[in-house]
């Protein structure tokens, strides 16, 4: 798997699967009908934020993180980053793989620490995954995302330093 920094070629494969995850509405607070116009705009980035794809030996796109500072003026020594793995691609170390990535750019930035803000409690293979890399929850707040199947749940906030 390579990880390289997304160019406009990539969108369309990012597209493709950011659409599913976003429609299915369990994991993301984007709104489930997020056009295509609105979503580019938050995820493919510009300096100093950065857009990354992972791909497999033949360039396909496996998935796509984004990382940025998560506050502006004297809170932008903290990172922020999103991550979204195409279904069909999970439980192959994508997410891991993005995950490692991130860190060591927001460490080479220069960043403190990195922050999650809304990290859906119901969606416990992220929460796993985030445990693993040294991320702790330092705080839920409760009932605050409308889960289609789940009812409200926690988002939790997550943070590592690094």
């Amino acid at each position: 798997m390579m990880i390289r920094t997304a160019t406009a070629e990539d969108w369309p494969a990012v597209w493709a699967f950011l659409r599913r995850i976003v429609a299915a509405g369990e994991t993301y607070t984007y709104p489930r009908d997020l056009d295509e116009g609105r979503a580019r705009e938050i995820w493919m980035l510009e300096p100093p934020g950065r857009t990354v794809v992972a791909t497999d030996p033949d360039g396909t796109v496996l998935g796509s993180a984004k990382m940025n500072p998560n506050h502006m003026g004297p809170a932008a020594h903290i990172a922020g980053a999103s991550f979204m793995v195409a279904p069909e691609h999970g439980g192959r170390g994508v997410g891991r793989a993005l995950g490692e990535h991130v860190l060591d750019w927001a460490r080479a930035e220069g960043y403190q620490a990195m922050q999650f803000n809304a990290v859906v409690e119901s969606n416990t293979r992220a929460v796993a995954l985030w445990r693993s890399l040294g991320f702790q929850v330092i705080g839920t707040v409760p009932r605050a995302f409308a889960h289609p199947t789940n009812g409200y749940v926690g988002l939790h906030i997550m943070h590592r330093f690094l």
